[in-house]
C-alpha cells in the first residue's frame, strides 16, 4: 500500500495544478479514515470544506455526511480552521 505523504500533498495543492480540489478531498479522506495518520474529524472536515470551496462536488457530499456526525464544537473548530487556511493561502 502506498504511503500518503501529507506534507508533499499540501505543498503540491498550494502551488496549483488541475487537481487541487481533488488533492484537498484526498487529504480530508486521509484524516476521516486514518489513512497514514490518526483519525481527526476536525482536520477531515477542514480539508473537505476547502475542497468543496475549490469545486469538488464529491467533497461537498462527504463534508455534509461528516458534519452530521460531529459535535457543534468540533464543527466550529473545523470551519474556523478552513477559514484561517483560506485566508493565508
Amino acid at each position: 500500500m502506498a504511503r500518503f505523504d501529507f506534507q508533499n500533498t499540501e505543498t503540491a495543492a498550494m502551488t496549483g495544478g488541475e487537481n487541487r480540489a481533488e488533492t484537498f478531498c484526498d487529504m480530508g479522506l486521509m484524516y476521516a479514515t486514518g489513512r497514514g495518520c490518526d483519525i481527526d474529524v476536525v482536520q477531515a472536515h477542514k480539508w473537505l470544506n476547502i475542497a468543496a470551496i475549490k469545486g469538488c462536488d464529491r467533497a461537498a457530499e462527504l463534508r455534509a455526511d461528516l458534519a452530521a456526525t460531529m459535535t457543534k464544537t468540533d464543527l466550529a473548530m473545523a470551519l474556523r480552521a478552513a477559514r484561517e487556511w483560506m485566508t493565508l493561502h
